[in-house]
């Protein structure tokens, strides 16, 4: 064989593999890689010599492979497994009421030379839990030397709520079509379930809705409850239960019953039976999420009954099982057609029950704060962080704080809806932060949310945090990579709500790509802008919901053409001549009134409202003079320019880092940071000639000046938009 031949064979081996093992971000943030850290790793080895793990649980059989493969990989050597007397690295079982069901305590200690590791919980799920804690140590490269940890979770359901359908497609999915293919369950378990079930596991996340809050009552027959089992067999031993959405009208759909009334014995005894017969198959059955009278949705009020009825006889179902109900709060009326011209007045509909106010705003409270109390103990209300629908930035719901006797479950949405899809590179932690940090003033100074969601502050029993997932089949999960890093946030929040934006980012970068000190100093930075850009670019100083109909891509503030007023953008901004934003005060919709008096002052006042917030709660003058000495319009025209410069400096960052990322996924967000940058420039330029002809005002000369005229904004279409 020619010294030619033998090159160009091994040069084709060499293209082979490293296209076999190119990264294309399917390992999320459990790379594994080996420590790049000489030193370090020498350390690592001499300490890491063997582990123990006794017992035989299928969750015990997981830390083992766990450790095998992540030790294996960050050491460079096969990990050897080895007696309790001998390992230096121990995992057991104990008897601590500290640690709960779940939490977990890891400590190091040297005697003579030799390290010993410890890892102690109460449940086979606690040491999974610290299995994965201590395999995060090692992939950021810290120090293993005389350090103690102990750690539960703070918030006990952890959830991801897949808006996943029967037939694959995903509401508001921007990474694919949906994991769970219904068609081959229950006898083919895809590689991709169970390592859906690590990437959970490892993060805290403890249960999966796994359909649409749209409910198919089909879900609940016998031949998709098998499907169901199997996925639940599947996720186990990760310590993940699995919940189904709860179609209130099945009773009617696949009962044969005439009426799904809740107060009918003949409607209680079918889910009863239903609820027997789910458990029959899945004995850890986590319970039902329910979205009821809401975007016509069947629920309890189609029988003049109340949400707590509805929730109730769902509850009286599942307790003797131990599960629960979480029924969300966003039920805005969609039997209200159109506003009144004061859109301060409720509307009159003598044909809706109840009467809901014209600002959405407000319906949320409205129907539910009159409920307080009324709930079964084994039932969660679960309201979205803010109270019109996943907005760039809204202020808390009203409701945190306001049902005192019954425990909220936090509901956030991961995949971008309203966030700029599967284009935008958008880090969500600062956005979920701001709202758990924010004070109610329920109960005095110091009642914020995360104290509400979290049960400590009204000592609920129950607690829960959930957030609309943003995973598909991409093979990196999330379409845009760092969608990861709000599936990270999710878990370690969950777990930790005292752990900082600029901690997760850390975690994440350090593990999903590199613990060079520059490139995470500079990553971390530009996540840690990128919500704020974001904000910029599309709904600055408070404006909200002026996405486009249907599919909510892109810019659409002069939408007016839907027959619910609500439903349009024009509705949310209030534009004229006069000025812009949504009056909420005493003078308009009094929508402030729903908070508690130290949070109203906080708003009412034009002059002294934080402006991140100004146009949630005034309708503001044109030539408003802001902090910045600007006139609003200035300001706004400022900002939106803001947003774009930030995109920018977000491509200069990422682009400097060619050399120290693999080339696969370089070039994957360096693609769509280029798309992020051009929506970017299309949202500001398209809201400031739209808001242009109100405010009869020039765009300042610093500022880019549009390449194209409204009417061109005006006439793009975009009818197979994504995640409708």
């Amino acid at each position: 064989m020619t010294r030619q031949l033998i090159l160009a064979i091994t040069l084709i081996v060499l293209l082979f593999t490293t296209r076999l093992f190119a990264e294309d971000g399917y390992r999320l943030w459990l790379r594994y890689d080996k420590i790049d850290n000489p030193a370090l790793l020498i350390q690592y080895k001499k300490i890491i010599q063997s582990v123990s793990v006794k017992g035989n649980s299928p969750t015990i059989n997981v830390i083992r492979q766990e450790l095998k493969n992540g030790l294996t990989g960050l050491l460079g050597d096969e990990i050897k497994f080895a007696d309790t007397e001998t390992a230096s690295v121990i995992f057991i079982k104990v008897t601590s009421p500290t640690l709960g069901a779940e939490g977990f305590s890891i400590g190091s200690n040297t005697v003579s030379g030799k390290t010993t590791i410890i890892i102690k919980a109460n449940t086979d799920k606690g040491l999974l839990y610290g299995c994965f804690y201590f395999l995060r140590l090692l992939q950021m490269q810290q120090s293993l030397d005389n350090f103690s940890i102990i750690s539960a979770p703070e918030i006990k359901l952890r959830l991801l709520d897949h808006w996943d359908n029967l037939n694959r497609s995903v509401e508001r999915g921007y990474a694919g079509i949906s994991i769970w293919n219904w068609h081959t369950l229950p006898d083919y378990i895809d590689q991709r379930y169970i390592d859906y079930a690590r990437a959970n596991a490892s993060i805290g996340i403890n249960g999966t809705v796994l359909t649409n809050v749209n409910a198919n009552a089909l879900v609940l027959t016998s031949m998709y409850l098998n499907k169901v089992a199997a996925l639940a067999n599947t996720f186990r031993p990760y310590g993940i239960k699995v919940y189904l959405t709860a179609r209130f009208s099945s009773p009617i759909e696949i009962g044969g019953l005439k009426t799904a009334d809740p107060i009918d014995p003949s409607v209680q005894q079918w889910w009863k039976v239903k609820a027997k017969e789910i458990y029959k198959l899945i004995p850890d059955f986590g319970g039902f999420l329910v979205k009821a009278n809401s975007e016509g949705q069947p629920g309890p009020q189609n029988y003049n009954r109340t949400h707590a009825d509805g929730a109730n006889m769902l509850a009286d179902a599942v307790a003797p099982y131990g599960g629960i109900i979480m029924w969300r709060a966003f039920v805005y009326d969609v039997r209200v057609q159109k506003a009144t011209e004061d859109y301060g007045a409720d509307v009159v509909d003598k044909n809706a029950v109840p009467i809901a106010s014209a600002d959405r705003f407000k319906q949320a409270y409205e129907q539910f704060k009159p409920l307080d109390g009324q709930f079964r103990k084994n039932v969660l209300v679960q309201v979205k962080n803010g109270p019109i629908d996943f907005q760039p930035r809204e202020p808390f719901s009203p409701l945190f704080g306001a049902m005192q006797q019954t425990p909220l479950m936090m509901e956030f949405q991961l995949t971008q809806e309203y966030l700029g899809q599967g284009t935008n590179l958008v880090f969500e932690a600062p956005l979920f932060k701001e709202v758990l940090n924010t004070d109610t003033y329920t109960k005095g100074k110091g009642s914020v949310v995360a104290k509400i969601v979290d049960g400590s502050l009204y000592t609920h029993d129950i607690s829960g945090m959930a957030a609309v997932s943003n995973i598909g089949n991409d093979r990196n999960w999330t379409g845009n990579l760092f969608g990861q890093a709000n599936w990270y946030t999710l878990g370690r929040l969950a777990w930790n709500g005292n752990i900082s934006s600029e901690q997760i980012a850390d975690e994440w970068i350090r593990q999903t790509f590199s613990n060079s000190k520059i490139f995470v100093d500079d990553i971390k930075e530009l996540m840690l802008n990128s919500r704020e850009a974001m904000v910029n670019y599309m709904t600055p100083l408070g404006l909200h919901h002026i996405m486009a109909n249907g599919h909510h891509y892109g810019p659409a503030p002069w939408s007016d053409n839907l027959p619910r007023a609500d439903w349009n953008p024009v509705y949310y901004h209030r534009a004229d001549a006069a000025g812009i934003g949504f009056d909420r005060t005493a003078t308009g919709s009094n929508a402030l009134a729903q908070y508690a008096p130290e949070v109203r002052r906080l708003y009412e006042n034009v002059n002294t409202c934080d402006e991140k917030f100004l146009l949630w709660f005034h309708h503001v003058s044109w030539t408003h003079k802001m902090r910045s000495g600007r006139t609003l319009w200035d300001e706004l025209c400022n900002k939106y320019n803001d947003g774009v410069l930030g995109v920018r400096k977000m491509q200069n960052t990422w682009n400097k880092f060619e050399n120290m990322v693999d080339k696969e996924r370089f070039e994957q967000v360096k693609m769509l940071l280029s798309i992020q940058e051009k929506e970017a420039v299309w949202w500001r330029n398209a809201c400031l000639l739209y808001f242009q002809t109100f405010s009869k005002m020039e765009i300042p000369t610093a500022i880019e000046k549009p390449d194209r005229t409204l009417e061109y904004y005006k006439s793009l279409k975009f009818p197979y938009a994504p995640g409708n």
